[in-house]
């Protein structure tokens, strides 16, 4: 079993789909199977994981093509482009982000080439999956640095200081969106010093934010709007919902001084939650981190990668925020990508062997055809 590891490519990515820990995990992985773990030079490099961390675990350091040659499996954080991937078996496995709903013709090259798309961002999210799921850990490390992002960005402390000089107030934070990334975002908050509330369209979830010591913002008027779907994320509102959310939310919003945004639904664009109007209502100074700025943003007018200020207020979201955290995202990426093979390892096999509940969750292309329910094309 040959598992291989290629540099990423995608601009602005600083993770590495492996690290020493899980080279000797894989090995040790095989038993009375040989594993080798090929890395090519310099994956690691913006991850803190040099090459020579990954050697002394084991690994093979080499260029490109030698280290994709003869491969069984390759791991990668960005999926790599199919033609990088030459030199593999057939049917080889790539087991890696693919962003399938924008990226269908990446796709349909995995079907091309024969290979077998695994889409770690399908992941179910069912119990026994929970240490396989990239987006959770990413999301988590996402809405920590987006707090700090902010914090840094704004031009004032974040706890109330009381001082022989005065008083300086502590800052109001708002997180519109309870995922993960929203949790770890109240959780972070809280411990700056800010005096934190939050708001989701899940009902659920008021009792989580409460827990963190925040203050949930819910829209109490509408009945029966729980907005929750399948494997527990966000569906799209009614109508009736949004006004409601809208006119709760731009009463709360204007008196904050920073908020952050992470609503996201799966195979859409991101929400919009903030209009340019309820920007204008923001106190000059004020900050906003749109967490979904790479698929469209929550936020009226925001770019990713850029720091753009209206009305008086700064718009700051990175298009990639895991990735400002490379060490410990790719650490916790290289963890889920091993407790996701080592599940399903097949001791008589030598091999992982998937089974129907996740394996057709996460494959995307098998046998030359793209095969995921969720991509079935009309």
């Amino acid at each position: 079993m040959r598992i291989a590891v290629l540099a990423e490519r995608a601009p602005g990515e600083s993770r590495v789909a492996i690290s020493p820990e899980t080279v000797k995990k894989f090995i040790a992985l095989g038993g009375d199977w040989a594993v080798t773990v090929a890395v090519e030079r310099g994956a690691g490099i913006a991850a803190a994981v040099t090459d020579d961390a990954l050697r002394e675990a084991g690994a093979e350091i080499g260029d490109a093509a030698g280290v994709v040659k003869e491969a069984d499996i390759v791991l990668g954080v960005v999926a790599p482009d199919p033609a990088l991937l030459t030199g593999a078996k057939p049917g080889a496995w790539v087991a890696a982000t693919f962003d399938p709903f924008r990226e269908p013709a990446r796709v349909d090259a995995y079907a091309a080439a024969g290979l077998e798309a695994l889409a770690m961002e399908f992941m179910p999210r069912i119990t026994r999956a929970q240490s396989m799921d990239v987006l959770s850990s990413q999301a988590n490390l996402a809405g920590y640095k987006a707090v700090i992002a902010a914090a840094d960005t704004y031009g004032r402390a974040f706890p109330m200081m009381m001082t022989a000089a005065g008083t300086v107030q502590a800052a109001k934070c708002f997180v519109m969106g309870v995922g993960v990334a929203g949790l770890q975002a109240i959780a972070t908050a809280k411990r700056l010093g800010a005096q934190v509330s939050a708001t989701d369209v899940r009902s659920a979830t008021k009792e989580q934010i409460q827990s963190l010591g925040a203050k949930p913002i819910f829209v109490e008027s509408v009945a029966g709007i729980e907005g929750e779907g399948a494997g527990g994320y966000a569906t799209e509102m009614s109508e009736e919902y949004q006004k409601a959310q809208a006119e709760l939310v731009s009463g709360h919003i204007a008196k904050q001084d920073i908020v952050i945004t992470t609503a996201l639904i799966p195979g859409r664009p991101a929400p919009r939650l903030i209009s340019d109007a309820q920007i204008a209502s923001m106190k000059p100074g004020s900050v906003i981190y749109d967490l979904a700025v790479a698929q469209g943003g929550n936020v009226e007018g925001s770019v990713a990668d850029q720091v753009i200020e209206k009305h008086g207020v700064k718009i700051v979201g990175y298009a990639n925020t895991a990735a400002h955290l490379a060490a410990d995202a790719s650490a916790l990426y290289a963890r889920n990508l091993y407790n996701f093979l080592s599940a399903f390892w097949d001791k008589e096999a030598g091999k992982p062997v998937l089974d129907e509940e996740i394996g057709d969750a996460v494959r995307l292309t098998r046998g030359g055809e793209v095969v995921n329910e969720k991509l079935a094309r009309n």
